[in-house]
Parts: C-alpha cells; sequence; structure tokens
C-alpha cells in the first residue's frame, strides 16, 4: 500500500492512524475529518468540559510527538466512495484515490421530529454541540433531558450541579435499564434523585412545545402521551446515535446498523476495514454484529483493524473481551463491564446502592457475567480482570 485513507479525525481514527505507524506502514496517510477540530475527546464533554471546569486545550488526543508526515483534511466530509477503484468523493469538490481505507466516521445523535431550528433544543455529540449547549445553561433555570442512556443522564448530573431545575424523561422503566439491568438502574436512578433530578420513566414524549420570541421559535417545555407539560428554557435530546454511514450507500461496502465487517474490523471489500462508533463488528460470542459505541472499545479494536488492513485480511486476532464502559455522574463514578442480559441474578456484593458506593455482580448459573461498580474503583478492577481473562463463550 502507499496510500491509506483514515475517513474521520475521531479517536478511533487517530488510535488507528498511530496503529499503522506501529505496525510498520511507512506510507502516505491521509486523515479526513468532517468537523474542523483536531482529534479530541469527547467523554468530557458532557461533564467537565459542559461545567466549565476544562476548556478546548484540555479535550485535545494528539501527543507532542504525534507523527509530522501524517496528512490531515479537516472540515471537509466524505460524500461518496467507489469501492472498486478506492476513489473517495469528498464535500469541497475534490477526491482521493488511495490503496487502503479504515472508515472511522462514527455516529450522528438522533433527533426528534418536528424540532429541526427550534432554538433551545439541543442534541450534544459534539464539541460544536458542547460549546452551544454550555452558553445556554449558562442563563437557563429549567431543563428537560429526554433520554435516560448515558449522555442524558450525564448532562442530567451536570445541569443540576450547575444549579439548574433538571427534569429527566425516560420511556424505559428507568435510565440505563438497558445496560445495566432494571434492579441496579433504579438504586442509580434513585441516588439522581436524592441529589434533586426528577425523574419520570415509562413516559413517551408527543412534542417539544414553543413560543415565538424576536421572530423565532423558542422551546418553552415538553408534553408528554398524558398530557403533562413539562415547562423548560432549555430541551437536550439523547435518545442515541445513527451511524454515520449514508456516504457509503451504493459504494459496495455492504451495510447494516453501521459497516458490518467481520471481526477483526475487515469490511465486505477487501482492503477496507471500519472501526469506532460507525462499525458492527462480527463478535462470535454473540453470533451477531454489534456497535460498541464507547471510547474503550476504540482503544481496543484500533489495533485490530490496522493489522486487519495491513495482513489483508490475514491476521488472527485475539477473541474479543466483554465491553467496558465508565461515567461520572455526580460525585459517581460508575463503571460496568459484561452484559446484564445474559445474566439470571445480580446480587451487591459490597456496600449498599442507598449509600451510593456498591459493587453488584452479575451471573448466569454461577459464571459472573457482568460487574457493576459505583464508587469502589479498587474493587471493580479485581473483577473487570477477572472477566476479561474468563473463556469466551459461545453464544
Amino acid at each position: 500500500m502507499n496510500t491509506v485513507c483514515v475517513v474521520g479525525a475521531s479517536l478511533a481514527g487517530l488510535l488507528t492512524a498511530r496503529a499503522l505507524r506501529d505496525q510498520g506502514y511507512e506510507g502516505r496517510l491521509v486523515v479526513i475529518g468532517e468537523e474542523r477540530h483536531r482529534p479530541y475527546d469527547r467523554p468530557p464533554l458532557s461533564k467537565d468540559f459542559l461545567k466549565g471546569v476544562i476548556g478546548e486545550a484540555d479535550l485535545a488526543l494528539e501527543d507532542d510527538g504525534e507523527d509530522p508526515r501524517i496528512e490531515w483534511r479537516l472540515g471537509v466530509a466524505a460524500t461518496g466512495l467507489d469501492a472498486v477503484s478506492r476513489r473517495i468523493t469528498l464535500s469541497d469538490g475534490t477526491s482521493l484515490v488511495v490503496d487502503g481505507i479504515v472508515i472511522a466516521t462514527g455516529a450522528a445523535a438522533r433527533t426528534l421530529p418536528r424540532t429541526e431550528g427550534l432554538r433551545g433544543v439541543h442534541t450534544l455529540r459534539t464539541l460544536d454541540d458542547a460549546h452551544a449547549l454550555r452558553a445556554e445553561l449558562e442563563s437557563a433555570g429549567r431543563l428537560v433531558v429526554i433520554g435516560g442512556g448515558f449522555i442524558g443522564a450525564e448532562v442530567a448530573a451536570t445541569a443540576r450541579e450547575l444549579g439548574l431545575g433538571v427534569t429527566l424523561v425516560e420511556s424505559g422503566p428507568a435510565p440505563l435499564a438497558g445496560v445495566v439491568g432494571l434492579t441496579m438502574a433504579q438504586a442509580i436512578a434513585a441516588l439522581h434523585e436524592q441529589r434533586g433530578v426528577r425523574l419520570i420513566a415509562g413516559a413517551r414524549v408527543t412534542e417539544v412545545t414553543a413560543t415565538e420570541r424576536a421572530g423565532s421559535l423558542r422551546a418553552d417545555g415538553v408534553r408528554l402521551e398524558d398530557g403533562t407539560h413539562l415547562p423548560a428554557d432549555v430541551v437536550v435530546v439523547g435518545i442515541g446515535a445513527v451511524p454515520n454511514t449514508a456516504w457509503l450507500r451504493g459504494s459496495g461496502v455492504e451495510l447494516g446498523d453501521g459497516v458490518l465487517c467481520d471481526e477483526g474490523g475487515g469490511t465486505s471489500v477487501p482492503g477496507i476495514v471500519a472501526v469506532g462508533d460507525c462499525a458492527a463488528w462480527w463478535d462470535p460470542a454473540q453470533g451477531r454484529h454489534h456497535r460498541i459505541e464507547h471510547w474503550t472499545g476504540a482503544r481496543q479494536r484500533a489495533a485490530v483493524a490496522a493489522a486487519t488492513l495491513l495482513s489483508g485480511g490475514t491476521a488472527r486476532p485475539a477473541p474479543p473481551r466483554p465491553a467496558y464502559i465508565w461515567s461520572d455522574q455526580f460525585d459517581m463514578k460508575i463503571q460496568f463491564i459484561g452484559r446484564a442480559d445474559e445474566a439470571d441474578t445480580v446480587t451487591v456484593e459490597e456496600g449498599d446502592p442507598a449509600d451510593g458506593r456498591f459493587l453488584a455482580v452479575y451471573r448466569q448459573a454461577d459464571r459472573p457475567v457482568a460487574v457493576l461498580g459505583v464508587n469502589q474503583v479498587r474493587l471493580f478492577t479485581r473483577w473487570r480482570r477477572q472477566l476479561e481473562t474468563m473463556p469466551v463463550q459461545a453464544g
């Protein structure tokens, strides 16, 4: 390969570019990024950056000794791909013909219908999103968060710490229930409520209401299916993300919920791999493709994808490790590894959920399949090591 293009100046893209160099690739390396920013760390956007505790410089992912030979094309998006000729067309009207391609275009926040252009309604995915939301929270008094995933829960906690009145609306039985299971999700929800967040679970949002101010519409609340109206100065929508794969339609790269890959990140087209939030890798333990939309997923898979690309698909990846997730909410360090939906039982083995400091183990029969720690970093780390070294069982 003489030229490799990484499409996506994200954590996954940057780490894969580094891994290509680490594994001996010395050719031309181009990184394309739709955003104008250099690669930055996204997890703090909903926490310390939103609070104003840290600035843009603190988010930088590049090292002082970053490879100066990398060519950066920022502020330009990939708009199409001819997989046969390896031609990538770009939004500025130019194109690149390359030998190898790393697809790392990430995902975009889902939006609510009929909220396009409505002032006061925000998603949080990018640095620009965070800047816009932070500016509005400075003068707001009431926030409604729609969606109880990690982004929604983190924004709710941050806004409450900033002194806002916060209501979190979740369509499921409890925030985070899809990840940590209902019992432990309810325990975490109770800790939010103790800190002043109003939680409304099992509720469906029918509309974001608005009033006209200074010639434009601005959100003034959220209406639920039962008719309840929740007043708001700002509304944050955290209802998941959609993989950025529209530019690949018709390219010959097989798509599903993301770019469909084998267990090494190889796509249906030789010489093209995918990594990060847009990539649905085959998991032999689960017997299906799935995306891992977490920081550690990008870190674990970058080197594997680079090896797959450079070897022509002959590299043998190690068995995948259980997914690890962490989140900071209020004074809580929440850590989780494994899959709660595989468990028959969950037991608290250290501490008390009511105190905000506990560790719970999920088991299938007698086999641990997941662990949740809240302010139990040392004990959780021991359990994490144990789960990561256990033999993988096929689903």
